[in-house]
């Protein structure tokens, strides 16, 4: 169990994906992976059945629904003053309960140097809730950022396909580089400098209280994104992910994988966003007969939408399967 937990920590922290060894497979993933073995598999004909399965993309508009519904309601409730959500994603009060974004509270303290006791009242609350449904879950199910860069990604592939640009991925591990930076920057500082420049932030403030100057900065992230390197702020700068992920790597909510289920025809690795989770889809690799996706998934869903045979599913452990 202990194993399970330090290699999700791992590889959320850049490593690549450690292949079982022989020996720690189990007896169940033995025949399974035998069986499959012979298997002679229509590939294009799953690749066509799991295209028409994910114009369905329930999982993608309930996700799209609560993103929206979660940063339209703090531009509601600052214009009619009716006090329900108020401030922004840094840094809110929900019906009274105070909320802070456990990354900004991580950047504040750091640069005042000292442990700020008002702030666990709001980390709390924070801290409970991405615990419980899974750390990332806060990148594809509130961060306004990541709305468009979901969308600018489409782009980005439409034109990688066309053979006008060509994809530039960089080492999994800046990411973490990148969070030791701005950790760095806070304390020598004295100044949040990740707020600075955070697309979450810049994106939520825009929304209720007015463009600024500052959105320039996003535009030109998204147009790095469209035309050099796919999700690049998510993949490999935004601390906010790591520090997210971290929380969520004991959570009860994962996506599961059933290797008897799977076809592997790897469309699911296609639409994800962190596809290296999903390494034990390769035919032949998963130890055992049913696996939790890593802590470094953002549980959007997508690789559920396009799968074919169900082998991929939303589970809270230890209860069921969740629609």
């Amino acid at each position: 169990m202990a194993n399970k937990y330090w290699e999700s920590m791992r590889v959320m922290l850049g490593a690549t994906p450690r292949k079982s060894q022989p020996a720690e497979y189990s007896e169940e993933a033995k025949t399974i992976h035998f069986y499959k073995k012979s298997e002679k598999l229509d590939f294009d004909a799953l690749r066509i059945e799991a295209h028409a399965h994910q114009k369905k993309g329930v999982w993608l508009r309930r996700r799209w629904i609560t993103l929206l519904v979660i940063n339209l309601l703090f531009t509601v409730s600052f214009w009619l003053d009716i006090q329900i959500l108020e401030g922004a994603l840094t840094a809110s009060r929900f019906l009274g309960f105070h909320l802070i974004d456990l990354n900004s509270a991580l950047q504040v303290m750091l640069a005042h140097k000292h442990i700020i006791v008002n702030l666990f009242i709001g980390t709390g609350t924070v801290f409970v809730l991405w615990l419980v449904v899974g750390g990332r879950t806060f990148c594809s199910w509130a961060c306004p950022y990541h709305f468009l860069a979901e969308n600018a990604e489409r782009l980005h592939v439409y034109l990688v396909g066309k053979k006008k640009i060509s994809d530039h991925t960089f080492h999994r591990g800046v990411r973490t580089v990148f969070w030791v930076l701005f950790a760095l920057m806070a304390i020598i500082t004295g100044y949040t400098v990740f707020e600075t420049i955070s697309p979450v932030g810049i994106l939520s403030r825009a929304l209720i209280y007015g463009p600024g100057l500052a959105l320039g900065w996003v535009v030109l992230l998204l147009l790095f994104e469209v035309f050099y390197s796919r999700r690049a702020w998510c993949r490999y700068v935004c601390p906010i992910g790591l520090t997210y992920g971290i929380v969520g790597v004991f959570s009860p909510l994962h996506v599961t994988y059933k290797l008897a289920n799977c076809h592997h025809e790897g469309e699911c690795k296609k639409v994800c966003e962190v596809p290296h989770v999903l390494d034990c889809i390769v035919k032949g690799r998963a130890p055992a007969a049913q696996l939790d996706i890593g802590a470094d998934c953002t549980r959007c869903g997508m690789c559920i939408d396009v799968c074919p045979s169900g082998a991929l599913t939303f589970e809270i452990k230890g209860l069921r399967r969740i629609m």
